[in-house]
C-alpha cells in the first residue's frame, strides 16, 4: 500500500508554496496583517473543504495538509485555519465563504482570547460545547498581550449571537489538526534556519555546525519533526472514526513538541541575535510558541491521550478501519 501523497495533494502545496513565497516573505510579516490572502483566495485555497454545491472542491483534510504546512512554513499571518479549515464544517452556507470574501475567526473552549479577531467578518464562539457565531457589527474586541505579534490576541464581547446547528467537537478536532499541520511547517522551517546559520557561524577557527553537541541538537529536532507529521497525517484520516479525539491529540501534543524544540535549538544556535527585533527568526519562534497554545496545549491534549489510551473501552474497543485516500 502507498502511504505517500498522491501528484494532486503535492501539487497543491507546491503551488501554495510559489505563492506564499512571492506574496508573503519575511518583510510583509512587519507590515501586512494578511499577506497573500487574496492570491490563496484566487487559487480556491478557502474552498478546498467546502462542499461543492458551496462552490468548493469538497476534498478532505488529509488532501490539504501538505499546503496546510507550507501556511507554517511561511509563518502566514491571519485566520487562514479558522476561514479554510473550521468554517466550513458549521458555516458552509455562508454566502461568498469560498472566495475568502468572508473571513472568519474562533474562539475554542478554554481559551480567554481570540485570535486575530480584529479581522473577522464572522467569530465562532464555542462554550459548553455548543457553537455560535457573532456578526461583525455585534462584536467589540481589546488587544491583550500575546506572544506571536503576527498573530494578535484579542478580549471579544459581544450583545448578540446567534445559534450554529452543527455540532462543534468534528469542526474543532479539524481545527486542531489543521494547527498541528502547521506546527510541523514552522518547526521544518526553524530547523532549516539554524542549519543554515550553523554552517556559516563560526566558532573556535571552525563552523559551529561541525560540532558534534550542535549536531546532536539539530538531529533531535529532525527526529521530532519526523515522528511528529505521520501523527498528523493519521489523525486527518481518522477524523470520522472512534480515534478522531485521540489520534487529534497524539498529533497536536507531538506537532506541538517537535516545534517548540526548533524554536528552543534554533535559539540556541543563532545565540543572542535570535532574540532581537531585526532577525526574521523571531516571527518563527513566536509562531512555535503561540499555536502550541491553540486548541489546546500541548499538556492539555497529552492527559487527554494519557485518559484516552488507558480507559478500559479503549482497551477493549477493535482497532477502526479507515478508507479514502491515505497519505
Amino acid at each position: 500500500m502507498n502511504f505517500g501523497f498522491d501528484d494532486d495533494q503535492l501539487a497543491l502545496a507546491a503551488t501554495v508554496r510559489d505563492v506564499l513565497r512571492t506574496h508573503c516573505p519575511p518583510a510583509a510579516l512587519r507590515t501586512a496583517r494578511r499577506p497573500a490572502w487574496d492570491q490563496l483566495a484566487g487559487l480556491g485555497f478557502f474552498g478546498l473543504l467546502l462542499p461543492e454545491e458551496a462552490d468548493g472542491l469538497g476534498l478532505a483534510l488529509v488532501d490539504v495538509l501538505p499546503a496546510l504546512e507550507e501556511t507554517g512554513r511561511a509563518c502566514l499571518p491571519g485566520p487562514v485555519v479558522e476561514t479554510a479549515v473550521v468554517a466550513p464544517s458549521l458555516l458552509a452556507g455562508v454566502p461568498k465563504l469560498a472566495s475568502g470574501a468572508v473571513c472568519v475567526g474562533v474562539l475554542p473552549p478554554g481559551q480567554a482570547y481570540a485570535a486575530d479577531a480584529d479581522l473577522a467578518d464572522l467569530l465562532i464562539v464555542v462554550r459548553d460545547g455548543a457553537a455560535r457565531v457573532v456578526h461583525r457589527p455585534d462584536l467589540r474586541f481589546e488587544p491583550r498581550r500575546g506572544v506571536d505579534p503576527a498573530r494578535p490576541l484579542f478580549e471579544v464581547r459581544y450583545a448578540r449571537s446567534e445559534p450554529l446547528p452543527a455540532p462543534a467537537g468534528p469542526a474543532l478536532l479539524r481545527g486542531t489538526v489543521a494547527t498541528a499541520a502547521q506546527l510541523v511547517g514552522v518547526a521544518r522551517e526553524l530547523l532549516s534556519a539554524a542549519v543554515a546559520y550553523a554552517r556559516v557561524r563560526t566558532q573556535f577557527g571552525a563552523p559551529i555546525g561541525s560540532f558534534q553537541a550542535v549536531k546532536h541538537q539539530l538531529a533531535d529536532v529532525a527526529v521530532a519533526v519526523e515522528f511528529a507529521a505521520p501523527l498528523v497525517y493519521r489523525a486527518a484520516l481518522t477524523l470520522d472514526s472512534d480515534a478522531a479525539e485521540r489520534d487529534a491529540s497524539a498529533a497536536k501534543a507531538a506537532a506541538g513538541e517537535a516545534a517548540t524544540l526548533a524554536a528552543r535549538v534554533a535559539l540556541q544556535v543563532h545565540g543572542a541575535i535570535g532574540y532581537t527585533e531585526e532577525l526574521d527568526l523571531r516571527f518563527w519562534l513566536a509562531r512555535a510558541w503561540s499555536l502550541s497554545a491553540a486548541y489546546g496545549t500541548t499538556a492539555a491534549h497529552r492527559e487527554r491521550l494519557r485518559a484516552a489510551i488507558t480507559t478500559p473501552a479503549h482497551r477493549a474497543r477493535p482497532r477502526a478501519a479507515t478508507t479514502g485516500r491515505r497519505p
